[in-house]
Parts: C-alpha cells; structure tokens; sequence
C-alpha cells in the first residue's frame, strides 16, 4: 500500500510546507502548522456519480476567449426573504453560490437561517442539515418561533458522503449546513473542526454547489478575537463571508460583509432579536438616535456611510483625570489607534492637552465605525467633556481631520445633510468641501477648513 502523504498548513495565512516547523514564514506567527492527509479519494467522487465531472464544466471553462466576447447576461437572484439580508448579499442569493455565515455564540446565525430556511421552502425546495442539535431541538425552536415548518427538508447528519448522497437525490435550490465545524470525512483521520476536516469538507460542499446550481449557507464559528474559525483557505474557496455581530447584552445584532463577490462587502444590515426571533430595523438611524432627555457632555451625533445609505449613530466620549503615569485609552467600536493619533492632532492644532486624562470613547448601539468621517465628531465629543459643556441636541457632525488639523471632506457629504435634516437636526458641522449649494430647509450648515474653525463654531 502507497503511504499516504501528508502537508503542514498554517491556519492562519494558509500557506502550506512539506515538513513541520515552529514558525509560519509567510506570515511569521507561532505554532500555526497543521498536519494535513493528502491523496485518496477526492471528496464527493463516489456520490457525485458520473456526470458529476461534466457538471463542473458548466462552472470553469477550459476554451480559452477574449475578455470582450464573454456574456454579461445579469447573474439571477432570488429573495431570502430578508431585505437587510439581501442588502448585504449585494441583492439576493445567487444560484451556485457559497455564503458563509460566522458570528460569536448567540449571535442568532442559527435563528437566521432557520427563519430563512422555513420562508424559502414555502417557495424552493430547501434541505436544512443539523450537526450540532437533534431535529427535535430545531423544531421546537421553530414552533417557538412561530415559523411555517411545512415544506421544509430536514437532515441530522455530520457525514459528509451521506450528506452529498441526500442532497443528490433530494436536489435542494437551498443547502444550509449548521455547522461546517461539526462535519467530517472519512477519508481524513483528523477529528472533526480541525484544519484538514474543515478544509477538506468545505471544498466537497462547494464543489457540489457549483455542480448542481445549489445555494449553500454554511454557519462557522468564531475565535475570541472575532475571526472565523478554521483554516484560512475556507475564506478563499467561499463567495461570500458574513459576520454577524451583537452580544448577547444586546438586543440588536448587525450583518456585516467581509467577502462578497456578487456585491459590494460594505454593505450593512442590523436586525433586532425579539421573542419571534430576528427582526428587520428598516431605520437603524431611528434606534441608534435614542438618546436621553437631560443633556450632557461628551455625546454628539455624527453620520456615518455605510454601504449605500447614511446611518447617524451617536458617539459618546468621557475624560477624566487620571491617576496613573500612563493615562488610559479605550475605544469601543472606533479604532483605538486612530483615536491616539486624533488626540495628538487636538493638542498641535487645537491647543488642547489631554496627555493627563483617561480618554474613553464609545459608540452607541454596538456599531462599529469603520470610515474616517467620524474623526471630527470624536474630537468634538472630547473637547465637550474635557470643558464639561453639553453639545446641542439639534447638532449633527462628519469630517476627517488631517494630520496638519485641517478637514477633509467625505463621500456623499449630501445625502448624509439631507438624512440629518430628515430626523430633525438643524445645524450641521461640516468639510466645506461637503457643503451644499442650498441647505435643506431648517438646516444651518456651518462649513470649516480647519480644525480651529470647528472649535470656533462651537
């Protein structure tokens, strides 16, 4: 018998060796290699059948043609029956396509699909696959749910050959995996979650996608620090990766892309967990906005643009006086080292020292900000609460700041004056370059170059 051969591959960049070593050269982390079995049978061979190679053909074209003669004919979508989930795929599920779906305990990635799932199959033929619950725990929890269940085909399996015999004979439209961590294959003598059985596993579930036009929804699960779990290469062979953020303190969670190649990946949904499961927010702006009665300092509004619509979201900044040599700085949905660099532009710029102070910053609702429009806000929001003097309600604020103090402007400056406008804030701090030719009726827009400008608005 041929031994079986077998590579070492880091689970954090992917990248593959012939023999074990301490540290991954590609992306210089420790402890990252894993064995993986190579050679036997290709997963999915034996129940693919025959035409299962001449199914794949239709995926990948072996003539060679010029750019310009290939067909543009639009990819055919249909509805989850979520529009905030349709928004994030970039328009609806794409026959053939692979979406991974990733999120912390709790977050309700299971709940999100099986309320999918149940809408689907009213529709589509749709084969739900379970490794982790009985199907009597997912039914109790769609009567829970108060979820149609009717039509709905349901798999407690975590083989992966009798899972592609099933879906072979049944033909789903939708094949959702719940979760990939718990599948395995026989051919590879890891236990299941571990880097070959994950690895392995999904290339069998998306080659079988792309042979039969399947929808496949895969649920994968998280480290501490937020990423997904497993090997890297999962990401590269999926079309789409979703994350689905929200603590279980939390009420609201938001679906966020980090992968997409049907749509744009900065695309954001937010949905709110009530007794009857997920439900969608058509105007995050509206929950992220309620604020308290009595005024205080440090809070102020700012808009930030996320995919293809304008959210206002409300920062908030507390300063205090701080008894260590190394004063704090904590940033909870910004980023930590932009916030240090902000503060040092506040001190050279605005004459304002805050190298004494304990500097916490946070934005409300658990939104995680990632463009740099909120860089004026923040520093507003700071100044208020080291000067202890409340910001008006009525304010609404955006800009980037330069390292020289001045402010830049931002993408879509008018869309996101108007949506201020819309729930009822009248005075706006802006780039000028965002200024608009006529302000929307009842908005004062007060434009400004330069940090010190801002300071002086106030």
């Amino acid at each position: 018998m041929a031994k079986a051969k077998s590579a070492f591959v880091c689970t954090e960049c992917g990248a593959d060796y012939s023999k074990w070593q301490g540290q991954c050269s590609n992306c210089r982390e420790w402890n990252t290699l894993s064995e993986v079995r190579l050679g036997g049978a290709r997963p999915g061979a034996s129940t693919s059948g025959g035409g299962a190679r001449g199914g794949y053909t239709g995926a990948l074209s072996r003539e060679v043609v010029d750019l310009s003669g290939v067909d543009l004919t639009e990819v055919p979508r249909f509805s989850s029956t979520f529009e905030e989930f349709d928004r994030v795929l970039g328009g609806g599920l794409v026959p053939g396509s692979a979406v991974l779906l990733g999120g912390h305990p709790g977050a309700g990635k299971s709940t999100l699909l099986l309320q999918t799932a149940c809408r689907l199959a009213q529709s589509k033929r749709v084969l739900y696959v379970t490794g982790e619950e009985s199907l009597s725990q997912v039914a109790m929890r769609a009567h829970r749910l108060q979820l149609p269940t009717r039509g709905l085909k349901m798999l407690a399996e975590t083989s992966i050959e009798i899972l592609l015999a099933v879906a072979e004979r049944e033909r789903p439209e939708v094949l959702i995996i719940d979760s990939i961590q718990t599948m395995h294959l026989e051919d590879i003598g890891s236990a299941p979650g571990g880097v070959a059985q994950v690895r392995e596993s999904a290339a069998a579930l998306t080659r079988f996608a792309k042979q039969s036009n399947t929808v496949l929804m895969l649920v994968g699960h998280v480290t501490k620090d937020g990423s997904l779990a497993g090997p890297k290469v999962l990401e590269h062979m999926i079309d789409a990766s979703l994350l689905l953020e929200g603590g279980s303190d939390s009420r609201f969670r938001t679906l966020r892309g980090q992968k997409n190649r049907f749509g744009a990946i900065n695309e954001l949904g937010v949905f709110a967990m009530v007794e009857l499961g997920l439900k969608e927010v058509k105007n995050p702006s509206a929950i992220f906005l309620s604020r308290s009665e009595e005024l205080a300092s440090g809070s102020l509004v700012m808009v930030v643009w996320e995919g293809t619509r304008p959210i206002l979201v409300e920062v908030q900044a507390l300063l205090d006086e701080s008894a260590l040599g190394n004063p704090r700085r904590v940033a909870v949905g910004l980023d930590h080292n932009r916030l240090a660099m902000l503060l040092a532009v506040l001190h050279k710029h605005g004459g304002l020292f805050t190298g004494d102070q304990d500097v916490f910053l946070n934005v409300v609702g658990g939104v995680k900000v990632l463009e740099t429009s909120a860089d004026l806000a923040v520093l507003l929001a700071v100044v208020s609460s080291l000067q202890n003097r409340p910001l008006p309600r009525e304010l609404v604020v955006f800009g980037e700041v330069g390292l020289s103090g001045e402010i830049r402007p931002v993408p879509s400056g008018q869309e996101r004056i108007i949506e201020a406008a819309k729930h009822g804030f009248t005075r706006a701090i802006v780039p000028r370059g965002n200024a608009p030719k006529k302000a929307p009726p009842g908005m004062q827009v007060v434009a400004v170059d330069k940090l010190a400008e801002a300071l002086e608005a106030l």
